[in-house]
């Protein structure tokens, strides 16, 4: 072989070379651009989130030295009522908070796109999706003054002839619970419907065309085409407020602080009293890792439904 016969050869290698050189170099300059976002994430995500596993494990008031005291903390939330009874209250808040919105979603992101079109159906979307520009303390006070005993809803109630089921919705044992889910409601349901709106657009018309020749039924449409093509919107929506329910926090603290006793208590609420009224950091955190656990749990299999294929 000459060497005019190798020189292809080399050349060829010394391509290789130079695009495997340029591909490392273009590797590190992108490492480099997310750099300062990994050490954001690591510093104010990972840090917090190892420390409070490892917090779970000792006794601890924040101050003087820290005990081992293994799983303890973890067997007192689970053997005393108040404690365990928070995580309760969470799922609980899941139906208003997530089951109600989507659902609720689902069909008036359908109604706007079948009879409310053009500059109509941009209004109500607007409307609806209010709720998400107000901040959550703000929205907690205003249903507060709402939901009080003279507040707007009563005075409607008896202006209509049922003033006897009036009463003070968020410090009723039975009724605040549910009172804080209709505040829940009305925040994310207009995220479900801007969300679910949005992505009925892209279906395809000729699906809805067919099934009206066919003679079905809006309810059928409903069912058989909007649903099955809508599971990856529907399960953004159920993670989003799912994490909403169970990790909720401002709305419940702003309307009920966790009352009457402990009705509306739940896991953010209870965490941030052990923490920061009565200096229990390793139960705080023993509970803080619970509720990320739970959230796991459920999070989880609705990432991979949703992910499935039609």
């Amino acid at each position: 072989m000459t060497k005019s016969d190798n020189r292809p050869a080399a050349a060829a290698v010394s391509r290789r070379i130079s695009r495997s050189k340029m591909v490392r170099r273009e590797t590190i300059i992108g490492w480099l651009f997310i750099l300062p976002a990994l050490l954001m994430y690591a510093t104010f995500v990972l840090l917090p989130l190892l420390l409070s596993i490892q917090y779970s494990f000792f006794r601890w008031n924040g101050i003087g030295p820290m005990i081992w005291v293994g799983l303890k903390n973890y067997r007192t939330i689970m053997e005393v009522p108040d404690l365990l009874g928070t995580i309760f209250n969470a799922f609980r808040l899941v139906v208003w908070f997530s089951f109600i919105p989507v659902g609720l979603g689902l069909v008036v992101a359908s109604v706007i796109h079948r009879v409310a079109t053009g500059r109509f159906g941009t209004v109500a979307r607007t409307v609806l999706f209010l709720p998400q520009v107000i901040p959550l303390v703000a929205a907690g006070i205003i249903w507060g003054w709402l939901l009080a005993l003279p507040g707007l809803i009563n005075q409607v109630l008896r202006a209509v002839g049922l003033g006897a089921i009036t009463r003070a919705w968020l410090g009723d044992f039975d009724w605040a619970l549910p009172a804080v889910g209709l505040i829940g409601i009305w925040v994310l349901l207009g995220f479900c419907t801007v969300l679910l709106s949005t992505a009925i657009t892209k279906i395809d018309p000729a699906f809805y065309e067919s099934a009206r020749i066919d003679g079905a039924s809006w309810f059928t449409e409903f069912v058989k085409i909007t649903i099955p093509l809508l599971r990856h919107e529907i399960g953004v929506c159920l993670t989003v407020t799912v994490i909403a329910a169970l990790a909720a926090f401002d709305i419940v603290y702003v309307s009920t602080a966790g009352g009457p006793g402990n009705s509306t208590a739940v896991p953010g609420i209870q965490i941030y009293i052990l923490a920061f009224t009565e200096q229990r950091i390793g139960l705080a955190s023993a509970l803080a890792v619970m509720l990320m656990v739970l959230v796991l749990i459920v999070i989880l299999p609705i990432q991979r439904l949703s992910r499935e294929s039609t």
